[in-house]
């Protein structure tokens, strides 16, 4: 896929994704009660009650996109995404819980992050902003927005998620850990664009994003 049609591909992903599959099963008003009861027992250990997680290795979720959040529970659940320990605990949540849950962590605040890397952080923004003609990358704001806020329906926020984790990402979909299902439509567009990235390329972005607000 050249860069035009990875362009294209991107633009088409945003404007055709239909909305998850949890809320269009949804009837009647989400049950954030339940939500916050299964935040504050199931998910608070590698994630923080609040969404804002207490270890580098496992994402922040606070005001993360409600649908995205839920998209990827329902991936998690039926093997679209492969991460054992997530996998047992999505096992006995209810699409109306995965619901509720997108919307309870879309509604908490992230406590912001920072980026280390004062040089990587420079490469990062060009990255981020304009992409690499040479490489065919795309910006990363075309899908993720300028300030990192992602578009929430298919497109994750990124401002304040810790570098590691969002290195870690890149990596797997590179790799073809991540997005390789056909069913994800989104995480086969970023493996694409992360098999053009390279080590520094990842670890740049990640540490701009993370600085981002």
């Amino acid at each position: 896929m050249n860069r035009t049609s990875l362009l294209a591909a991107l633009a088409l992903a945003a404007l055709a994704a239909g909305p998850s599959p949890a809320l269009a099963q949804q009837a009647g008003k989400p049950d954030l009660a339940k939500a916050k009861e299964i935040a504050t027992t199931l998910c608070a250990a590698c994630h923080g009650a609040d969404g804002n997680s207490p270890t580098a290795a496992n994402p922040n979720l606070a005001g993360q996109g409600a649908e995205y959040i839920s998209r990827q529970l329902e991936h998690f659940k039926a093997g679209i995404r492969v991460n054992p320990v997530m996998q047992g605990m999505v096992a006995t949540l209810t699409p109306a819980d995965m619901t509720a849950l997108g919307i309870y962590f879309s509604q908490q605040k992230p406590q912001g992050g920072t980026a280390r890397d004062a040089k990587l952080v420079l490469q990062g923004q060009s990255l981020y902003r304009g992409g690499d003609t040479a490489r065919g990358l795309p910006a990363c704001a075309a899908c993720h927005l300028p300030t990192g806020a992602g578009i929430p329906k298919n497109f994750p926020r990124l401002s304040s998620q810790h570098a590691d984790y969002t290195y870690a990402q890149l990596k797997a979909f590179k790799s073809g850990e991540r997005g390789a299902n056909a069913k994800d439509t989104q995480g086969s567009i970023m493996a694409d664009v992360a098999a053009r990235m390279t080590d520094t390329q990842m670890k740049a972005v990640a540490d701009y994003t993370s600085g981002l607000r």
